[in-house]
């Protein structure tokens, strides 16, 4: 069962700029590039940060404003009003960059956004150098697959292992990324089993389990002593 990664969706022409990169160029590559941020890279392709931008947007927002610093300023305020004066793409970014390796899953990259508040992230290698980068419509992409394509890997991935051990067989539909299993399994642990793996397949949106089962393991009553062995488990 292959469950995608981020090397399977990220974009690997990525525009960036160096940490002197004046803020006039940042904007006009970001527009020219149709990209919403670009990582900071030193000259060895190190990632140093993102400018993103709302990083950018700063200095539209605050036009006409006075840029002394007040007695009482917030965190929030003191920090747009930086980005508001900042000249070059060191000044921009934010730092250190959230970044994620080729080898993360696609549900870790969309945790780690959402824990970061952040809507890319820089893929690096080992050593922090830029491989690429994925967004927030990167990681949807996994729902533009083919149902046959989710269906053969539902069926050649851990289900396999499921009807080894059952000596049964599980119809596997696919509608829109939508599985619907349906059979008959020995074991009820088994039909959760089933439903579980299924849903773990890149590109599932849902998983309608019509599966039904001969034995329920799974209530206490059934392994009781005194009431047999029905399924040969003990």
């Amino acid at each position: 069962m292959k469950a995608w990664k981020v090397r399977d969706v990220m974009t690997t022409n990525v525009a960036t700029v160096a940490e002197g990169t004046p803020y006039r160029e940042v904007v006009d590559l970001m527009t020219s590039r149709h990209v919403s941020g670009v990582p900071v890279v030193d000259d060895a392709g190190l990632v140093l940060g993102v400018i993103s931008e709302a990083d950018l947007l700063y200095k539209v927002e605050m036009i006409g404003e006075p840029h002394e610093r007040r007695i009482f300023e917030g965190r929030r305020r003191h920090a747009a009003r930086v980005k508001a004066d900042a000249l070059i793409a060191r000044e921009l970014m934010a730092a250190p960059a959230v970044t994620a390796s080729a080898s993360t899953s696609l549900v870790e990259a969309a945790k780690r956004m959402e824990r970061e508040h952040v809507k890319r992230l820089p893929v690096t290698d080992s050593h922090g150098r830029l491989l690429g980068i994925v967004s927030r419509a990167d990681l949807l992409k996994v729902h533009l697959r083919p149902d046959e394509d989710i269906r053969r890997d539902v069926l050649d991935g851990g289900l396999k292992r499921v009807l080894a051990s059952e000596e049964a067989t599980i119809d596997v539909t696919v509608a829109d990324g939508v599985v619907t299993l349906s059979g008959r399994l020995v074991r009820h642990s088994a039909v959760q089993i089933a439903a579980n793996l299924a849903s773990q397949v890149s590109g599932v949106v849902q998983v309608v389990d019509g599966l039904t089962y001969e034995f329920d393991d799974l209530n206490p009553a059934y392994l009781k002593p005194g009431l047999g062995n029905p399924a040969g488990l003990l």
